[in-house]
């Protein structure tokens, strides 16, 4: 059974509002305008303008953090605005002569702060609600085009496993299936560039195409070509896209992808169109399957040149296992911007665990190296071939 996909974005993290370098910098300003507040405050209690009144312009500092911080930032900036208040009386010897305006400050900075508390927790409750409720769909509508793989496949036993990246609501564009034909078990994972409608549109034409294909065609680089073929007469469809995406999506839009065939022989024969290379796993040692002649993905079909490529024949042996997965595996970093190492990881999980198994250990590892902080979409399909 394929397992669901999940977001490993961390509980109770507060959602930034904005994507990209000029959005991240306003919201980086507007985090530090309380605290900024705060001291510009403190220098002129500490300096010879200390007469101004300054107690109403502290009082705002936790309602301001508030909005971009949650209930610790909004407890942070009233513990500071507190320390200001106190320090600017304590230095200025004002505990005598103005003991009501100090007081009356302490006072309006625990009346916001109450207030801007219960606000952020019940905007951010509301908020994650939402996006949690977006995301639902969102992998509701992901589930539809992205079928359960069966454990059983003629000569193999099966496993997938689908992972979403903490990046809110956006459906990813990784593709995967796997369906038993007279030609033997035919195999895809692919990755479309990109994200939301777009994207899962290009993963349902491409899943589309394959499995219709796989059951007509005698060769499975037919099949592939079927794929491109199916991409390319979306892209000109008047309507499937949006002003704003059809530039992108005939300029840069690809879709990697790599098709497997399992027949009744000891051996995979395959395609790979710009998709990292499968791994096989014999005998406790792992060997990445390499094309001899690259291809580029699909969409880039004008840059191959000569006679169609056939497909690469590999051996494949009772025991053996065989990992498609789309780069969201490879390119998982932990915290010293290390990469997962993936054939290391395959050769320490321990021989006779199942299809599913293997790939549950797998996810395990890869949550650990990165920490639950996933910055890819991950798909992956595990295959052994039964004795």
């Amino acid at each position: 059974m394929r397992s669901h996909p999940r977001s490993p974005v961390l509980p109770g993290a507060f959602s930034r509002p904005g994507a990209g370098g000029h959005h991240e910098l306003l919201f980086t300003l507007a985090q530090c305008a309380p605290f900024a507040i705060a001291l510009g405050v403190l220098g002129i209690e500490l300096s010879p303008a200390h007469d101004l009144v300054t107690g109403p312009v502290l009082t705002t500092t936790p309602a301001l953090a508030a909005l971009t911080m949650g209930p610790v930032g909004t407890l942070s900036a009233a513990v500071l605005a507190a320390a200001v208040n106190a320090t600017s009386a304590t230095y200025n010897h004002s505990w005598g002569t103005q003991t009501q305006l100090i007081i009356g400050n302490f006072l309006g900075i625990i009346v916001v702060s109450v207030a801007s508390v219960i606000l952020s927790n019940a905007v951010r409750a509301r908020r994650q609600s939402e996006l949690d409720q977006v995301r639902r769909i969102a992998v509701a509508a992901q589930e539809v085009v992205l079928r359960p793989v069966p454990e059983l496949l003629g000569p193999v036993r099966a496993a997938s496993l689908c992972l979403a990246a903490g990046t809110g609501a956006q459906i990813g564009g990784d593709l995967y299936e796997a369906v038993e034909t007279r030609y033997g078990v035919r195999l895809i994972v692919g990755d479309v560039r990109g994200k939301g409608l777009s994207a899962i549109r290009a993963v349902a034409v491409t899943l589309g195409a394959f499995r219709e294909a796989v059951h007509y065609e005698d060769e499975v680089q037919e099949v592939m070509n079927h794929c491109a073929a199916a991409l390319r007469r979306e892209a000109t469809v008047p309507g499937t896209y949006s002003q704003a995406e059809l530039p992108e999506v005939l300029l840069e839009g690809f879709t990697t992808a790599l098709i497997a065939q399992v027949p009744d022989d000891q051996v995979v024969h395959l395609v790979n169109r710009g998709h990292p290379p499968p791994l096989v796993l014999h005998q406790g040692r792992v060997q990445a399957l390499m094309p001899a002649s690259p291809l580029p993905p699909l969409g880039f079909e004008d840059l191959v040149d000569g006679p169609p490529a056939k497909p690469e024949s590999y051996p494949f042996l009772p025991g053996d296992r065989l990992l498609l997965y789309t780069d969201g595996v490879i390119e998982a970093r932990n915290r010293d911007n290390d990469f997962l190492p993936l054939p290391e990881t395959m050769e320490r999980i321990p021989a006779g665990t199942s299809p599913q198994e293997f790939l549950d250990e797998l996810h395990q590892a890869l949550i650990r190296h990165t920490e639950g902080r996933l910055t890819d979409d991950v798909a992956m399909i595990l295959i052994d071939r039964r004795a």
